[in-house]
């Protein structure tokens, strides 16, 4: 059995409260799972601390609550879980306790049993690691199966049979390539067979439970490997096989076209390259962005292989993705549909001759997501071939300028100076004519260059200024622009 410091107790001050209550009820308990693995891995404490006790876990939430001068947050008497918030800590009490499950579902049946079967129901030997709290135990580390050598090892791997950890809680296969990408870890060999043997299993879990590993994956600093640790292993094909189906490649009469699903991690990794912070959604699009393509795949004897009209179709599977998945059908949605059926508009506006209106129209069509519209199109640019990929890039910096430069033309054009040709004519008996559009034509010029404000009264006053130069067919002095720059 490892000592651990009792220092820690020190420098972690709710562990005395933890024990102390402990010691209060003769309750042998012990902080167990992420906490300890996190400890070992980065010498730093989490604010999440679950905790098992050999007794009652309400008891125990109770004299924890009672001590930290709160309550109980949450109670679950049918899984024996009392949950304790306080200042910036999470402490969930859970019994030491036995689940065993039926075939065609994931929520156990709970009874109180000693620790040995405690030790059993964990889903890895990382996180089966038990901190001691109680006198008896205080400080010391309860590690059945190796985990903190697993640590070392750099593994994720069952405590027992993972035909059986699975088959128990078919979410843990999951969680196995989560903690893989999130740790860096590898999946021990009989791990990874045994997620394969029972990949199956996934359909008995709720597509919100699926959803929320998956974002973890997907939000990990190294989602391009998750998702290939998922197809790998049949999980990806039970809930997102659009994505599966990218993959692979069809011969006929001598062409290929190239194998869309590796296409695709290329262009998240690429993405990712490029804005390591991108948001969740953005992370969505890039791994949808081709779905439409196995199904709007046609091979032309003239062309090769086609996928003609693929983005839309994409943009509409988008819809039956999330409603499958319950994800969001909201803005969110929305969005991932947008740069999916606009990823193949900007390519084609990057030729010389086409016009401001077909630029403006790609810039209104993607509103704010513009930027994040032309990130996807860099990103999708895999090809090999240096001069290619340079020329393609190239293309779409020229876009972007386009589009600032029309931006910019757009904005003067509908700038209007607070001075309306009326009053001009008004205030200085004038025709319509040249003189009075001079003296517009100033005036606006002033407030572009920053000489005045785009104000009223600054306008009407810099108005009497200039205006007897203009009408005597003089220039504007620079002296009196520098006096009304610095007024």
């Amino acid at each position: 059995m490892t000592q651990l410091p009792l220092s820690l107790w020190e420098a972690e001050p709710i562990l005395a409260h933890l024990s102390a209550v402990a010691d209060q009820l003769a309750q042998p308990s012990y902080i167990v799972g992420g906490w300890v693995r996190d400890f070992f891995l980065t010498n730093s404490f989490s604010t999440s601390i679950d905790v098992v006790t050999v007794g009652n876990p309400t008891l125990f939430a109770e004299k924890l609550a009672e001590r930290l001068g709160t309550s109980i947050a949450a109670e679950y008497r049918r899984f024996y879980v009392a949950v304790v918030k306080w200042d910036k800590y999470e402490v969930e009490v859970v019994a030491s306790r036995r689940e065993s499950y039926s075939p065609d579902s994931r929520n156990p049946s709970v009874e109180p049993a000693p620790l040995e079967a405690d030790f059993i129901r964990r889903d890895f030997t990382i996180n089966a690691l038990y901190l001691g709290l109680h006198a008896a135990e205080k400080a010391c580390l309860l590690d059945p199966f190796g985990g903190v050598k697993d640590l070392a090892r750099r593994v994720i791997r069952t405590p027992t049979d993972p035909l059986r950890t699975f088959s128990d809680d078919p979410l843990r296969m999951l969680r196995a390539i989560r903690f893989a990408v999130r740790l860096g870890f590898q999946i021990d060999p009989m791990t990874s067979k045994g997620i394969r043997r029972e990949a199956s299993r996934l359909k008995i879990v709720s597509p919100e439970r699926i959803v929320e590993e998956f974002h973890k994956i997907l939000l990990s600093p190294a989602p391009v490997r998750g998702l290939r640790l998922l197809y790998d292993t049949g999980l990806l094909e039970h809930f997102l096989p659009e994505v599966v189906a990218l993959a692979g490649t069809e011969m006929q009469q001598g062409y290929a076209h190239k194998d869309n699903f590796a296409h695709t991690l290329k262009v998240l990794e690429q993405l990712l390259a490029q804005r390591p912070d991108a948001s969740l959604w953005l992370r969505w699009a890039a791994l949808l962005h081709d779905i439409g393509k196995p199904e709007t795949k046609r091979f032309d004897e003239r062309l090769g292989w086609t996928f003609h009209l693929h983005e839309e179709v994409g943009a509409k599977m988008v819809k039956n993705i999330f409603q499958r998945l319950h994800l969001p059908m909201d803005e969110r949605l929305r969005y991932v549909q947008k740069l999916v059926r606009m990823h193949g508009r900007p390519i084609g506006l990057a030729q010389e001759g086409v016009t401001d209106s077909a630029i403006r129209r790609l810039a209104a069509d993607a509103g704010e997501d513009l930027e994040d519209l032309i990130l996807l199109c860099r990103s999708d640019v895999t090809t090999r071939n240096p001069h290619r990929r340079q020329r393609f890039l190239k293309n779409f910096d020229q876009i972007m300028q386009r589009v600032r430069e029309v931006q910019i033309k757009d904005s003067l054009a509908r700038f209007q100076p607070p001075i309306r040709g009326e009053e001009i004519m008004r205030t200085f008996q004038l025709p319509p004519g040249a003189t009075v559009g001079a003296i517009k034509e100033a005036i606006r010029q002033a407030i572009l260059d920053g000489i005045i404000p785009n104000e009223y009264q600054a306008a009407l006053a810099y108005m009497h200024k200039i205006a007897p130069y203009i009408l005597s067919g003089e220039p504007i002095p620079d002296e009196l622009r520098q006096n009304a720059q610095n007024k």
